[in-house]
């Protein structure tokens, strides 16, 4: 392969790899996907591909939906067991956040939900609402009709809605979520954090790794208890994560997040996801496989001080 070609394959690598983390939920997949459209990029004939860029998201979107077919991950996904891995604000994995639908596409909330789409919607809903795709382009890509690519996002669009448009935040704004959250829990008064949450507000733990299938809390009274319980420091979390970490605020998948740190590992993260400036979504993570994406972007990221120096 010539640097032509190599350079015209990276131009397009962060792109890929956005694409490939809103398919599979994963940015270690996500990685390999684009590594596999590389090594077939450099056995094509260059001089017969006319668009580069559209054989490439060709490519990339099939090799994910091979993925998503594949016997061991239906097994994985069909067992509870899977959840999506969170990016920090800033990794180019999360790719573009100029619209609406560009954020919404890639939060944990719609991640999540994309487990009830097949593998075809879920890349028809991604093409369309992430990438503006439209549907003629749809239909060549994944080798089906115009009319099924619609068909096909009407019920991606109908599985996926939250019914609740998430609030887009900046650093400060997160910061202020972030905080009066960890003050409220931090209180010992329940009511206090229940009054943070929307009324049909949900969590969703991973337990570090610690049980087979992610622990679901359906209403704010749940949710309020689960979060005491677990902002709540103990010598035998310390044990289990490695220390005492230091808690940051910080933007994770477009949402406020707390980040549990020990040097620089990300130990724990809790994603706050907001309506109407209440909570309506958490999502903890501490088991580290799903965590080591964060660690890498950790000591690359800019961040303030503390909240709580030592957890």
């Amino acid at each position: 392969m010539d640097a032509l070609a190599a350079e015209r394959f990276e131009a397009s690598r962060d792109r890929l790899a956005s694409l490939a983390y809103r398919l599979l939920g994963s940015a270690a997949d996500a990685e390999d996907a684009v590594q596999d459209a590389f090594l077939r990029w450099q056995a094509a004939d260059h001089d017969r591909i006319r668009v580069p860029e559209a054989w490439l998201t060709k490519i990339v979107t099939n090799v994910c939906l091979d993925r998503l077919r594949s016997a061991q991950m239906r097994h994985e996904r069909a067992a509870g067991a899977w959840l999506p891995e969170p990016l920090l604000a800033g990794d180019p994995m999360l790719g573009p956040a100029d619209t609406a639908e560009q954020r919404e596409s890639v939060s944990l909330a719609v991640l999540t939900l994309m487990e009830r789409l097949s593998p075809v919607e879920r890349a028809v809903y991604v093409l369309r609402e992430a990438f503006s795709y439209n549907h003629a382009e749809i239909a060549d890509i994944l080798g089906i009709t115009e009319s099924a690519s619609q068909q096909h996002l009407h019920r991606a669009r109908r599985r996926v809605a939250t019914g609740r448009p998430r609030d887009a935040v900046d650093d400060a704004g997160a910061r202020r979520i972030a905080e009066a959250f960890l003050d409220a829990a931090a209180s010992g008064r329940t009511e206090r954090l229940i009054a943070l949450l929307t009324e049909d507000a949900t969590a969703i733990s991973d337990a570090a790794g610690l049980a087979k299938r992610p622990m679901f809390f359906p209403s704010p009274q749940r949710v309020a208890a689960a979060v005491r319980a677990v902002l709540k420091p103990t010598e035998s979390k310390r044990r289990i994560v490695g220390g005492s970490p230091a808690l940051y605020v910080g933007v994770v998948n477009n949402s406020p997040a707390l980040l549990g740190v020990i040097g620089d590992q990300v130990v724990g993260v809790l994603v706050l996801e907001t309506h109407q400036g209440k909570i309506a979504f958490a999502y903890g993570l501490a088991s580290p496989g799903r965590l080591e994406r964060l660690t890498a972007m950790w000591p690359k990221h800019e961040h303030d001080a503390p909240v709580i120096e030592s957890w």
